[in-house]
Order: C-alpha cells, then structure tokens, then sequence
C-alpha cells in the first residue's frame, strides 16, 4: 500500500473518529456536568448541611369509602396496590400520586411508602376511624440531585436515560482514546498522562482504602 493510501486511510479514520467523539460528548455534556457536581457533594455530603422539610396532613376518609375499605378481602402477604377509588381521593385530597405503589395492609390500617428523589413520604389509613394521615419529607436541591445520581428512586425512564448516558460516555471515552493515539506519535506526553490517569487511582486504592 502506497502512502498517499495510507494518509487517505488515516484521514478518514481521523475524521471518522473526530465526529463519534464529539457527537457523544455534546450528548454527554449536560449529564457529565450533573454527575460530576454531584460527585463533589456526594463525596463531602458530611460537610454540606441540609435540613430537612416535613409537612404532616391529617383527613377523614369518607364514611362510604371507609366501609368499601374494611370490606375488602386481605390481599396475598399483606400487600397490594391501593384500591382506585381511594387512590382517586388521595388525589383529590393531596394532589397525591400513589399509582403503582404497593401498600401494606393489616387488620388495623393501610400504610404505603412513597419514597422519591430529595425526600420520602407516606400515607397511612386507619381502617378503624378512618383518620388518614399524609407526611412528606424534602431535604432540597442538594439531595434531589444527589438521589438522581445513585438513581434512587428515580423509576424507569431515569434509569433508561443513565444507561444511554452510560453508553454515550463509553463512545466518547473510547473514541478518544483512539484519537489520543493517533495523534501520540507528535505528542511525547500523551501515554505518560493516560498512564498517570490509571496509576494514581490505582496506587490510592491500595495504600489508602482498607
């Protein structure tokens, strides 16, 4: 092969390589930003201060809603998603989203966990009275991103978007090392440096992490 060949053939690898890398990190961008800050207050989370916000909410449930409830039979295990007609008033009652969620029930009462990004909640029904209580906890912006972060509690679409996020740091990762290579020969540094990039996380983990 002649080596004009060869330019052409590095040309359009070059080129080939340039336009992967930097479609993955426009896509990158935004999220490589979000996770990167989070990491900062993930990793001093001791150091940042958060307070917490709690709203507690007190209701009655409806006399004929209530009797519906006490009628039903036990679910299997104690747990099964509420019923729609109550799921429909803690709607109209707190703007409540409960669909989808199992709850627990006992002989006394019904109590579903609503845990979400930056915070938790819950609702309980006592079966008894009727006497429904809703508490919300927020702990800001600070946590909610940091949740987003870990993907906790995030559901399904958050966790489809890490994994294409994933992907996409991969492609713009690997395509720039390739690029790093075939631009290594006119720099000396180059491969000293990526080595540095895997030998002092490496040398840290062994001599400081027990």
């Amino acid at each position: 092969m002649t080596k004009p060949q060869d330019n052409r053939r590095r040309s359009y690898w070059l080129k080939t390589l340039h336009e992967w890398h930097w479609v993955s990190s426009a896509m990158c961008l935004i999220g490589m930003l979000l996770f990167a800050v989070t990491g900062f207050t993930l990793n001093h989370a001791g150091q940042i201060e958060s307070k917490p916000k709690v709203v507690s909410q007190q209701a009655t449930v409806p006399d004929a809603l209530l009797t519906t409830l006490k009628a039903l039979p036990p679910p299997p295990k104690d747990r099964a998603p509420l019923p729609e007609a109550l799921q429909a008033w803690a709607r109209t009652q707190w703007s409540l989203d409960t669909a989808g969620r199992d709850a627990e029930w006992s002989a006394d009462e019904i109590y579903v966990s609503l845990p979400r990004p930056g915070g938790d909640a819950w609702l309980r029904v006592n079966l008894a009275d009727g006497e429904a209580e809703y508490e919300r906890t927020d702990r800001g912006w600070i946590s909610y991103l940091n949740d987003l972060h870990k993907g906790r509690n995030t559901g399904a679409a958050w966790s489809w978007f890490i994994d294409i996020f994933a992907a996409a740091c991969l492609v713009f990762t690997v395509t720039g090392l390739f690029i790093l290579k075939m631009h290594a020969g006119n720099r000396p540094f180059t491969w000293p440096m990526v080595g540095m990039g895997l030998v002092i996380p490496v040398v840290l983990a062994l001599l400081f992490i027990h």
